[in-house]
């Protein structure tokens, strides 16, 4: 028998019982729907993190009161608060001058306000408090207007840059450049409106609005750490920039030899080892765990092929009556069970695709469905099919074609 023509027999087969057909591919499309969800989450949840490391700047590492490891535990949270002492502007100053292989340094921080114009108040708006180099380091692009700048950082002038969605709630009908809100009740004049970044897990990230660092902390307290960005020369001299970095900063803070870093320096690649190692084994557990539900569509294939086979006892009889062979009627029940596997893997993947996208514009989760995985979903469907149709295929190819002839 050729390939082609056990095919034709496998479709016919499962175009003679098509609600029976339908009901056994369910278990697969399931299981495969739920494993392809999975992992478009989680896929959709590493592309997230790594847009953001993308945003925090070419060559660009963060100096800050505590590090990627003291969030590893409670007690260790807890001893970085009594040991860690805060990041000030004048850190941020010596980072700055320090020159060597680091090229740039930025401070950020920032609160929750309120903020309003005119009648309409927005509340629990993020405040972001940033030098202005902020904005070339982290890629803050303007839709309208610019970023404020050094003239207005030193001089602690009371400008504002804002998000798009506070611009659209603010001024519905005209432009927010050249106005004044109330932040907190000060006025700032707006100069500036940023470009849409969307929303992300069901946040939006375009509602905000920043201020001068040294506005910032002249209405808020100087007494507060500050996070500071700063980026290498280039490259090549990233780890040397961040070697320099630590230095400077245990040498302000007269740290001897043996003592522990006082503050925290993190780096894309301690972000992205801190999401592999909680996010590595949640993804290994979710889809073990989702899994499973094809294995249960497998034993539903190898029960209705187990089924096909007694119902096919005459046919297979009558076929090896007229020179068909163990390997042909193997053959047969092999394609038959890989096919409904195949059919049904390709449905689950088409309702994967689909939920995966009604939750990303629905409650913008963001989430990613890579071919790789999508090969991978298809291929082990297909040899869940065929493990499944192993057995009633070789108990149809082990037929007695006489005793199969007398079979009703």
């Amino acid at each position: 028998m050729k390939f082609t023509e056990a095919l034709k027999l496998a479709v016919g087969a499962i175009l003679a019982h098509k609600l029976r057909s339908f009901l056994t591919l369910l278990g697969v499309i399931f299981g495969v729907a739920t494993v392809i969800v999975v992992v478009a989450l989680i896929e959709g949840f590493n592309s997230y993190v790594d847009e953001k490391i993308a945003n925090i700047g070419t060559n660009a590492f963060s100096v800050q009161r505590f590090s990627i490891e003291d969030y590893s535990s409670v007690e260790a949270l807890n001893s970085a608060r009594r040991r860690n002492r805060d990041v000030t502007v004048e850190d941020l100053d010596a980072l700055a001058a320090a020159g060597g292989e680091i090229r740039d340094a930025g401070g950020k921080s920032g609160t929750v306000s309120e903020l309003k114009f005119e009648d309409t108040t927005l509340r629990n708006v993020r405040v972001n408090a940033t030098t202005p180099n902020i904005a070339d380091i982290e890629k803050i692009d303007s839709a309208e207007g610019r970023y404020f700048v050094n003239i207005e950082e030193q001089n602690r002038k009371y400008v504002c840059f804002i998000g798009p969605e506070t611009s659209e709630k603010l001024f519905p009908r005209g432009s927010a450049v050249g106005q004044t809100i109330k932040i907190d009740g000060r006025p700032f004049q707006v100069i500036g409106v940023g470009k849409p970044l969307g929303s992300a897990f069901g946040q939006t990230r375009d509602m905000y609005a920043a201020i001068p660092l040294s506005t910032f902390l002249s209405i808020y307290g100087s007494r507060r750490s500050i996070s500071i960005s700063v980026t290498s020369v280039n490259s090549a001299s990233y780890a040397a920039a961040i070697d320099e970095a630590r230095t400077l900063m245990r040498v302000r803070r007269k740290l001897g030899p043996g003592d522990a870093d006082n503050f925290g320096i993190v780096t894309p690649s301690a972000i992205n080892e801190l999401r592999d190692k909680i996010f590595g084994t949640v993804q290994i557990a979710a889809i073990g765990v989702t899994s499973i539900s094809l294995v249960v569509g497998g034993i539903v294939i190898m029960n209705i092929m187990l089924v096909s086979v007694t119902e096919r006892t005459k046919e297979i009889g009558i076929r090896k009556s007229i020179g068909a062979r163990r390997s042909d009627i193997l053959r047969q029940f092999l394609c038959e069970s890989t096919m409904l596997a195949l059919i049904g893997g390709s449905i689950g993947v088409g309702v994967a695709y689909t939920i995966a996208k009604s939750v990303d514009l629905l409650f913008s989760i963001p989430t990613s469905l890579p071919f790789l995985w999508v090969t991978i979903a298809l291929v082990v469907s297909s040899g869940v099919g065929l493990v499944s149709g192993v057995y009633p295929a070789w108990r149809a190819a082990g037929l007695n074609p006489i005793d199969a002839l007398r079979s009703e």
